[in-house]
């Protein structure tokens, strides 16, 4: 037998061990892949208006029905009376109060499908209010708690080229072919799409018919994928919402502009309030009416541009940036009580931050370790509530103020877990860049019982975006491949959000490129600590990571194995493919692919595929519009004609990131685990 097939059937069996089964020969004090069974994760926690509640959502997987669940609990202020407001195996969501503090709308699939339902909070009666054909989207009170917004997709007639001839009496014939005629016509999660748009409606806080407020061809707020606009926010007379969305038929060829509209509630009248070529986002209006804060920038066509905070008045008129100075994405702006100064959050070196801007000063940071998407709510009287995260934390509550802006953590929902299983230690990695000695920020786990006088196996992990970031987060699935005695590198390179415009720009058509001596350099730092063995270095990640991971073994064959996860092979057929063309070939390339062919095919991995000599595993969703899985297969018959030891992994059913199904999570952590495994150097 040779030894190909043997490393391959060595392979094959260990991917199908149980890790339920080898778990009784391994310590019972580290993390395994079925704790993604295990953890819970806090989310959109949101204050009451008087501030002494917070509703969140408490989310799970299932291990019986292998999907995500999430109920609705609530907890006091300070901490007292945590219990639960929904149960069962059902997915609840989006919790809003009344303005009175009564009530709790929610978005349940309880039914069967996704549905608005209200709950009285002093005796715990619950109202299903809508029975829509598709499910409602960003609720919100009206000030008066007498209604609520929320936009739908409406049906519309799909695209006809012909009449078809029908079947025959008693004939069973395929279903009917299905058209398209829109640029976007599927998007990675909702699948192929629905012929449709978002419309925004209103309904009667005690039920009833909702009564649809606009109409158009074109989506009303967040479209497919919530990519373009934002939902409707209420003003204080209740008489009129704002919100930001295309607004032409144009919307598909110009995906990041948006405008702010308000619309009238009684006869779904609008005007347009902005005017300018870029985002004009997430608008909220101050408490006494007269000025709306939203975020936004002018659009220059970048791979990045950093995102302001603006503040204009109701009319639109005179719009100014008011964190002009901070070169920091702003997101979710919130009005304080008092009408004084404007919460919001931004990111800095990978922390999530919480921040408060009075109109009249300079940005106070009032907590960091917010989740990445920045989960938090504020009272009227300045009590705010969080998702708390960090390299220990995978989510909790919790809560501040901001006059005492010392944040209390009120839930600890991982706490017996982590006590009997031992986290892998986080330390902050900081070294220079080989090309031009620009200062690179990391982060390292090491495994729980790290002895710094022994060598251990690195995987080097590469996150995706590419314009996004690492961060002091918690990271379940490196940690899992720590607790198997593998020290895990993950680092910000140039193009990461968080260090600035210019930073996250040096890769501004130029990505991949220079990102690698960035990444090299870090493997290079922690190699210098002495306690990493340079015959066994690994590397891998998705999406943006997977074009990096294969940038990485086009140019060096350092590694002794990759795994490429979701990735972008080749430019041109992902611009032509994915769910974003507008937006690839505008914001990430100069143009279209076939007036820039040099340049799309350069800065394609699959150009350099002849160099790769590292044995590397690709992995991709079927289901995936992101990074569609014929650019994996692309890689894979590439190296399979080099002859270059490969494995393709296709995951039905998901889309991008291949954590739909929890036991698709736990196969990515254990296919990746075990490929590096196989292919360690043996003392």
């Amino acid at each position: 037998m040779s030894q190909k097939v043997l490393l391959l059937m060595v392979l094959l069996v260990s991917l199908l061990i149980s890790p339920l089964a080898s778990a009784a020969q391994e310590n019972t004090d580290r993390l395994d892949p079925m704790d993604v069974f295990r953890v819970q994760v806090a989310s959109d926690p949101r204050i009451s208006p008087d501030g002494k509640r917070v509703v969140y959502i408490r989310q799970s997987a299932d291990i019986s029905s292998d999907h995500r669940v999430s109920n609705l609990w609530v907890v006091n202020f300070d901490g007292s009376e945590h219990r639960p407001l929904t149960t069962g195996t059902y997915n609840d969501s989006s919790p809003r109060w009344s303005p009175d503090g009564t009530r709790v709308a929610f978005v349940s699939d309880r039914d069967g499908k996704s549905q608005l339902y209200v709950r009285w909070m002093d005796s715990g009666q619950t109202a299903k209010l809508t029975d829509l054909e598709n499910g409602p989207e960003g609720i919100s009170w009206s000030p008066d708690g007498k209604q609520i917004t929320f936009t739908s997709l409406v049906s519309a007639t799909p695209p006809k080229i012909a009449t078809l001839p029908s079947a025959p009496e008693g004939a069973k014939w395929a279903d009917a072919p299905k058209v398209y005629e829109d640029l976007i016509y599927r998007f990675n999660g909702p699948g192929y799409l629905k012929p449709g748009y978002s419309q925004v409606f209103v309904v009667a806080a005690d039920g009833g018919a909702p009564r649809q407020l606009t109409t158009g061809n074109f989506p009303h707020g967040p479209g497919a994928g919530e990519f373009g606009g934002s939902y409707p926010t209420w003003a204080p007379d209740g008489k009129s919402l704002i919100f930001s969305m295309n607004g032409t038929a144009n919307y598909e060829y110009e995906p990041l502009h948006t405008e702010l509209f308000e619309i009238r509630v009684a006869d779904g009248s609008l005007t347009q309030l902005t005017h300018r070529n870029g985002p004009n986002d997430e608008p909220e209006i101050s408490l006494d009416g007269k000025l709306i804060a939203y975020t936004g920038f002018d659009d220059r066509y970048q791979g990045h541009q950093t995102t302001y905070l603006y503040v204009a008045n109701r009319d639109g008129s005179n719009p100014h940036a008011v964190t002009s100075k901070l070169d920091r994405d702003v997101s979710a702006p919130h009005w304080a009580g008092d009408g004084k100064g404007i919460f919001f959050i931004y990111t800095d070196q990978g922390d999530t931050k919480l921040a408060y801007l009075p109109l009249d000063g300079s940005p106070k940071v009032l907590a960091g370790h917010l989740n990445a998407g920045g989960d938090y709510s504020v009272a009227k009287s300045g009590s705010f509530t969080m998702r708390y995260d960090d390299p220990s934390d995978p989510g909790d509550v919790g809560v501040g103020s901001l006059a005492n802006p010392k944040l209390n953590v009120l839930t600890s929902l991982n706490r017996e877990l982590f006590t009997a299983k031992k986290l892998g230690t986080v330390e902050e990695l900081w070294y220079d860049s080989s090309l031009d000695q620009r200062k690179i920020e990391g982060w390292v786990i090491k495994p729980s019982d790290f002895d710094p006088s022994k060598k251990y196996p690195l995987i080097l992990q590469i996150h995706g975006g590419p314009f996004s970031n690492y961060g002091d987060r918690f990271d379940l699935n490196a940690q899992i491949w720590a607790a198997k005695g593998y020290v895990i590198l993950y680092t910000n390179p140039r193009g990461s959000t968080s260090y600035g415009e210019e930073f996250a720009n040096l890769i501004h058509h130029a990505y991949p490129g220079n990102d690698f001596q960035d990444l090299d350099s870090g493997v290079d730092a922690i190699l210098a600590k002495g306690y990493i063995d340079k015959d066994n270095l690994f590397v891998t990640g998705g999406s943006g990571g997977g074009v990096l991971t294969c940038w990485m073994i086009d140019h060096t064959d350092r590694f002794r194995a990759a795994a490429s996860l979701y990735p972008v092979i080749n430019w041109y057929s992902w611009v032509l493919t994915s769910d974003l063309p507008a937006f690839g070939a505008k914001y990430w390339f100069a143009g279209n692919p076939w007036d820039n062919t040099d340049d799309y095919m350069k800065r394609s991995v699959i150009s350099l595929v002849k160099n790769v000599k590292t044995p590397t595993l690709l992995m991709t969703g079927e289901d995936d519009f992101r990074t569609p899985i014929s650019e994996a297969e692309q890689y894979y018959a590439a190296l399979k004609l080099l002859k270059v030891e490969s494995v393709l992994v296709r995951f039905p059913g998901e889309p991008h990131g291949l954590s739909r199904r929890p036991s698709h999570q736990v196969a990515k952590v254990v296919y990746t685990l075990n490929w590096f495994d196989a292919h360690r150097k043996k003392p």
